[in-house]
């Protein structure tokens, strides 16, 4: 028995002998999917603003911390990346876009970025020569400063041009359109058609014929003749604009309009695996309808909410124009002739009554607002809701707001309604010097974008673009709101500094606060632990520049759920 025990013991002695002589490695924990370390991350977390390093399992963070706690994230198939002390933040969001049809005017008669009459003349002719088949030449992106007051262009301008095809061209803004003889021909509009309720037609003061530019409500008359868009076109035009908005560092969206076929588009994109976007889609409210819509918008939303990326739980009303063409409902009113005080789109007691209706059902409400009426009336409504109600947590906001009275601002805070500002507008650029403040005086001008007087009252901010109006890069807009300077350097005068706010807040609104409004902070908007990875790297870190550079910084990477689509790992 001595014996047998002794040759059980050496037979077990070389099994452990040659099992440790082996050359196969010993296994390893896995790790995480993705560890990037040695970064100045800012997390707009509260409890831990600044790391070092992330780790990313299966799209969600799961560390958050210093470098050499980062360790421990690290398996044998970690995928590690180095940031170099690059700065990193949450993904931005853009609370108010319309990046469809920004993304199919790209490609069709753009007129953006182009500043003056003699480069939209050639851009129009180039545009039609080249497209010699194009059935309605459209697309805009022109300015209303160019015209002057009011922003009348004239039909002549494009007759000469293109005099044998309709041709329509919204604005920048795009409140107002520019038809040529060809397009109102085929509209019908003449001298005897009447402005509709929520517009205008522009007429030469004598003869009373339309000049070719219709207000608001007005440019109906023409778009609904212009053939639609097919789902396909939308759908390269949108490619073009998820790709230039990751390039932005952008992962999450407001579309701040969105119709049947704007949601088949996203749907569309969905199914293909193509979105790699949240978009938050607001419902069209329809002005020349009442409350029996409500029933079509909640179809919309049960046909289109299947919980994944596309979410049309939002609705949005338009209660004013813009204050260029006197279109923006305002509590007392214009320099102008006229003394117009602008259009409220609906009226303050259906808004009312569609605005508790809404919240009743679950529906956030995003109203445009940009004079002091449209902005007082959206307020009264959402008190009305909460009258009716009680705070049902729906979270509505309110965007554009150029000007809000000094009575009205601290019932943001008040009514738990989001401010949703557009901060690059708020500058002094012929906007604001020509073609507003002349024709509201120098009292209601201090009261223009009053970002720094919401948030002293306790309102919460956040921010969107409204491209193509304006850019979709948060660099420039982050810039003015902190500087109300333009961020292209031009000599203007500062915008009322007192309404000046800081780094840290200007980011908040594109992120965390962003994700607040969207209904998703509890996912996205911050870098912590448990959160999805919509993360983004940047060339410069904000905090050590002087702010007017802030505009020229570039993403380098954008991580979407984990996953780069913007930039590589390997290129950083």
């Amino acid at each position: 028995e001595h014996a047998a025990m002794k040759r059980i013991m050496s037979l077990a002695v070389l099994l452990v002998v040659g099992a440790c002589s082996r050359n196969e490695p010993a296994v390893e924990a896995p790790g995480a999917d993705v560890l990037l370390t040695n970064g100045r991350i800012y997390t707009v977390d509260a409890a831990r603003p600044w790391a070092e390093s992330v780790a990313v399992t299966d799209g969600r963070i799961v560390f958050v911390g210093s470098n050499s706690d980062a360790a421990g994230y690290e398996g044998s198939n970690t995928t590690v990346v180095d940031l170099g002390g690059r700065m990193m933040l949450p993904a931005f969001q853009d609370s108010h876009i319309h990046p469809i049809g920004a993304g199919v005017e790209a490609s069709s008669c753009d007129l953006n970025e182009l500043d003056d009459l003699a480069a939209y003349r050639s851009t129009i002719g180039e545009y039609a020569a080249a497209n010699p088949d194009v059935e309605w030449i459209t697309g805009g992106g022109w300015s209303m400063s160019v015209f002057g007051p009011g922003g009348r262009p004239s039909k002549t301008i494009i007759d000469e041009l293109v005099p044998d095809r309709p041709v329509y061209l919204s604005s920048a803004d795009g409140h107002t359109g520019w038809a040529n003889s060809r397009a109102l021909e085929i509209a019908g509009i003449t001298r005897d058609t009447p402005d509709p309720a929520d517009g205008i037609i522009d007429r030469d003061p004598e003869t009373g014929e339309p000049i070719g530019s219709l207000q608001e409500g007005a440019m109906n008359l023409v778009t609904r003749h212009i053939p639609r868009t097919s789902i396909e076109d939308q759908v390269a035009g949108m490619t073009y604009s998820r790709d230039l908005l990751h390039g932005y560092g952008i992962t999450s969206i407001t579309d701040a309009i969105a119709r049947r076929d704007d949601l088949q588009t996203y749907a569309l994109m969905e199914s293909r695996g193509e979105l790699d976007l949240r978009v938050v889609a607001s419902l069209w409210w329809e002005r020349e309808r009442g409350l029996e819509q409500i029933e079509d918008l909640v179809a919309l939303r049960t046909e289109f909410d299947k919980g994944g990326l596309l979410r049309p739980t939002t609705v949005k009303i338009m209660q004013d124009g813009v204050m260029e063409n006197y279109t923006a409902a305002m509590l007392e009113p214009y320099l102008v002739d006229s003394g117009t005080r602008g259009i409220p789109m609906v009226e303050p007691g259906l808004l009312r009554q569609a605005v508790a209706a809404l919240d009743a059902i679950g529906f956030q409400v995003h109203f445009h607002a940009i004079g002091t009426a449209a902005v007082r009336q959206s307020l009264d409504a959402i008190e009305e809701a909460l009258i009716e109600n009680g705070q049902l947590g729906n979270r509505h906001h309110i965007s554009h707001l150029q000007m809000i009275h000094p009575d009205d601002v601290p019932r943001f805070a008040e009514l738990e309604a989001i401010a949703n500002f557009q901060p690059l507008w708020a500058y002094n650029d012929e906007y604001v010097t020509e073609l507003t403040v002349p024709f509201i005086g120098e009292e209601r001008a201090t009261w223009m974008y009053p970002i720094r007087s919401v948030l002293d009252t306790g309102g919460t901010i956040a921010f969107g673009s409204d491209w193509s109006v304006s850019t979709a890069n948060p660099f420039p807009q982050i810039e003015t709101a902190i500087t109300r300077l333009s961020a292209a350097g031009e000599d203007y005068p500062v915008l009322l500094p007192e309404e000046r706010i800081d780094l840290e807040t200007a980011i908040t609104a594109f992120t965390l606060n962003a994700a607040f409004l969207n209904k998703h902070e509890q996912d996205t908007g911050s870098i912590e632990v448990g959160k999805l990875a919509d993360l983004i790297v940047l060339d410069r870190n904000l905090f050590e520049l002087d702010p007017a550079d802030i505009s020229e910084t570039k993403v380098l990477l954008t991580l979407f759920e984990g996953r780069p689509v913007h930039g590589d790992f390997e290129s950083l």
